[in-house]
């Protein structure tokens, strides 16, 4: 697994001392060596290289990566830019964009724009077997993406969590700051998109809150390659 190397290693470098992430790190070790795991292992961390704790403004949280090849790179909802076949949550995720915002439907899923401005794209569980969705779930990952959460809870500025479907609600307990904001929708998925992630407008919510309060919105529109 590539290390974290910024702001976020005082945040977090606790857990890498305690016996859960030494199971994690030794499951996924060999998970690597025996089949084959999303994302490449020098990607697990991305979302953290892309986004420096102290750069955060939105945390976006996803749950698992996407499993089928040349898809997954560390950020929740994003795909290579090779990929040309964007996930169905992802394409409903731009037509929200363009409904709410007006933003141009892509002819990529590569999200690394909104991550280099300050949207932590983090997904609940970092890592997956080819082809096997949730096969990582319950190893570590959980408790590990939960302490990132506490990091950005404490974070004394305003920010605002994106928080689609059911899992990422549950995170919603761990969240007290009174400076931030959170959102909530249903998933994006085509099986729920319908139920009120449609509509939701959270994209320019997010950009209102943060102008209120100073702080440089985000460009949300994502650029074809």
């Amino acid at each position: 697994m590539g290390m974290i190397t910024n702001d976020w290693l005082d945040a977090i470098s606790g857990e890498f001392k305690k016996p859960y992430y030494r199971e994690l790190y030794n499951f996924v070790r060999e998970e690597y060596s025996k089949t084959t795991v999303y994302p490449p292992a020098e990607d697990i961390f991305n979302a953290f290289h892309f986004t420096p704790l102290g750069k955060v403004k939105v945390l976006l949280l996803g749950q698992d990566p996407y499993h089928n090849v040349n898809q997954a790179h560390g950020l929740s909802f994003s795909v290579l830019p090779e990929q040309k076949e964007i996930p169905p949550s992802l394409q409903n995720i731009y037509k929200e964009l363009h409904d709410d915002l007006g933003c141009y439907i892509p002819n990529n899923g590569y999200l690394k724009k909104w991550a280099d401005q300050g949207v932590l794209l983090l997904n609940t569980v970092l890592t997956v077997r080819a082809h096997q969705a949730n096969s990582h779930q319950g190893r570590g990952w959980e408790e590990f993406t939960d302490a990132i959460i506490r990091a950005v809870n404490e974070q004394d500025r305003p920010i605002v969590y994106l928080l689609w479907g059911r899992p990422a609600q549950m995170k919603k307990s761990m969240l007290n700051n009174p400076k931030h904001l959170i959102l909530t929708a249903p998933h994006p998925s085509p099986l729920s998109a319908y139920r009120g992630f449609f509509g939701c407008k959270h994209f320019s919510q997010t950009n209102e809150f943060l102008k209120k309060n100073g702080v440089e919105p985000i460009d949300w529109q994502i650029e074809n390659i």
